[in-house]
């Protein structure tokens, strides 16, 4: 069970796949994850990621690849995974395909969560963390009922321009994903503004 989740930020991936994880007992790679524990684990490829990170650039593909490789070459993946945030590029989802054939593996489903953009706007800007409790709210959907107003705090990459910037590139780098995996006969569409139990049961119609 080889699965990438898929849609722009705010659509719900990384909610969905902690069900999935507990009801398949496979694991979720993201690459921030691996990337973090790379760094901490002083792993050659950690050591190399971080010079970028610190200098504030971008982890370079080669970079991001080695560490994806690596990560699904490891023992817990054997029944299957579920990749959240990767591939973002075509580029990337050729190279995990070259990744994934030298380990016997395929993609075998992309289920893709369909969320219009204002809908994704109006979920990350609303969007609020507690400063003293670290508790994370939505103004509309998920109000505090006993935290200060003045507590809350919008973190800087939750903010209108910010969003805007980040569905821009999703839509010109990532979308095109779907399209490649739609060639292969892979994809399949949800949509992502029902509840979040419709959404779970029909990923797990999917999955069998």
């Amino acid at each position: 069970m080889n699965i990438v989740l898929f849609g722009a930020p705010g659509a719900g991936k990384g909610t969905q796949a902690k069900f999935i994880v507990d009801r398949y007992g496979i694991p979720q790679i993201s690459t921030g994850d691996i990337l973090r524990a790379a760094v901490a684990n002083q792993t050659k490829l950690g050591i190399e990621a971080k010079k970028f990170m610190d200098a504030g650039q971008l982890v370079p593909d080669e970079v991001v690849n080695g560490l994806v490789a690596e990560r699904l070459a490891e023992k817990d993946c054997e029944k299957g995974f579920i990749m959240d945030g990767f591939p973002r590029t075509v580029v990337q989802a050729k190279v995990l395909d070259e990744i994934l054939a030298k380990l016997g593996k395929s993609i075998e489903k992309v289920i893709a969560l369909n969320v219009p953009d204002a809908d994704i706007i109006e979920r990350i800007t609303g969007r609020r963390t507690s400063k003293v409790t670290g508790k994370i709210y939505h103004i509309k959907y998920n109000p505090p009922v006993d935290e200060k107003e003045e507590d809350l705090v919008q973190r800087a990459d939750d903010t209108e321009e910010v969003v805007v910037k980040r569905l821009r590139t999703y839509h010109e780098q990532t979308a095109p994903v779907f399209d490649y995996y739609k060639a292969q006969g892979k994809t399949f569409e949800i949509d992502g503004t029902r509840s979040l139990e419709t959404i779970t049961e029909d990923i797990f119609k999917i999955l069998g």
